[in-house]
């Protein structure tokens, strides 16, 4: 239900979003929005930092202190638990690190570029490169042309060799791929972002995702990287490249892969449109997005998960008011606020076969309006 018990909403999305321009504007939606959500707390903010970090030090001593001491067929299993829950843990690290990015940590900027700057580096994302490319993403969401990441291809543009993996055999192998191999290829070869006419990359200040002001950041997030190298080689110089795997790299390929997950989820559905320039503006493109329930990782990961439309639509907003603000916008977005409760392995599934190219409906007044297809 919605605020109030006001506005149902379905578990799953069975009909086709509406993408005909709404009813209402930003301003509307906002006065509909406690004035408090939008207030950020450094100590709150902090405190969530705090909260993370600490549980992340604390599966470390027990794997470190402990794990050694178990017989070999149960470290065979703790290792495994430790690995998942870890790579949860610091998936919401990155999540208030990426709220950092949005300027919703703190009332401080410098404070938050602090913050966000020493937690990505530590998970290897630069910092200012993909806070400035995310901001456009935030700025285009929905437009075929210039959003920055998961942006769909219209059936002319998709690979032949996309035929061949449009099998369960080919389906699993391109998840696999993608949770392992997508985030990394993204900020390195731009892998799914924005077509630019060179070559794009998140380390290269003189890229052209970059303009000449964002320039000298893009190096203090190069720097960071370079720090966070250093530090990792001299502790494989200390303690070997397996231990440093076992603690630290398969956590980290598990938080990458639930970045891609929880990101291609959220604007990825059958029943979401997608626009080109002729049909395309702000307000349309940010509720051209999909909340999704993951259980008990919802609170694991801030929220990130099943408040992504009020992100969309209030990036400033710390996330400890997000369920709140959206609790508060359903009944003003009605039939454009979108939920799919779907089992998140259900929907993975679903969405890597269904959502494969996007093409206007024929015979539709506006060809301007785009929806997903997989027929080749």
């Amino acid at each position: 239900m919605g605020a109030g018990g006001r506005t149902p909403v379905p578990s799953k999305m069975n009909d086709r979003a509406p993408y005909e321009k709404p009813p209402f504007t930003l301003s509307q939606i906002k006065k509909t929005v406690p004035p408090h959500c939008f207030e950020r707390s450094l100590l709150r903010s902090f405190s969530h930092v705090v909260h993370d970090l600490g549980f992340a030090f604390l599966f470390y001593y027990i794997a470190t202190s402990c794990f050694h001491l178990l017989p070999y067929s149960l470290s065979c299993i703790a290792w495994p638990i430790y690995w998942v829950v870890q790579g949860c843990i610091l998936t919401g690290v990155w999540v208030i690190a990426h709220e950092c990015g949005h300027h919703a940590f703190s009332d401080y900027q410098w404070v938050d570029d602090t913050v966000g700057l020493i937690l990505h580096s530590a998970l290897l994302v630069p910092y200012f490169s993909w806070k400035y490319s995310h901001r456009r993403h935030h700025s285009n969401t929905g437009s075929i042309e210039r959003d920055e990441v998961f942006v769909p291809k219209p059936k002319s543009r998709v690979s032949r060799f996309s035929k061949y993996l449009n099998n369960p055999p080919g389906r699993v192998l391109s998840i696999a791929v993608t949770l392992t191999l997508g985030w990394p290829s993204y900020l390195a070869f731009n892998v799914s972002g924005r077509p630019y006419d060179r070559f794009a990359c998140h380390y290269d200040p003189y890229g052209p995702i970059y303009c000449n002001r964002e320039r000298l950041q893009v190096y203090v997030s190069d720097a960071g990287i370079f720090a966070a190298t250093y530090v990792l080689y001299t502790i494989v110089a200390a303690k070997g490249f397996v231990w440093l795997l076992c603690i630290y790299g398969i956590p980290l390929l598990i938080v990458n892969g639930f970045l891609v997950l929880i990101t291609w989820l959220q604007h990825t559905h059958p029943a979401l449109p997608h626009y080109d320039s002729s049909e395309w503006d702000w307000l349309r493109g940010a509720m051209s997005t999909v909340d999704r329930d993951y259980g008990v990782l919802n609170k694991v990961f801030h929220n990130i998960t099943d408040t992504h439309v009020a992100h969309h639509l209030f990036s400033t907003m710390p996330h400890y008011h997000a369920m709140e603000a959206t609790k508060a916008i359903k009944p003003i977005l009605g039939k454009y606020y979108q939920f799919d409760g779907s089992p998140i392995y259900k929907a993975l599934w679903r969405e890597a076969k269904e959502c494969l190219y996007v093409e206007p409906d024929e015979g539709a007044g506006s060809k301007g309006v785009f929806w997903y297809r997989n027929k080749f």
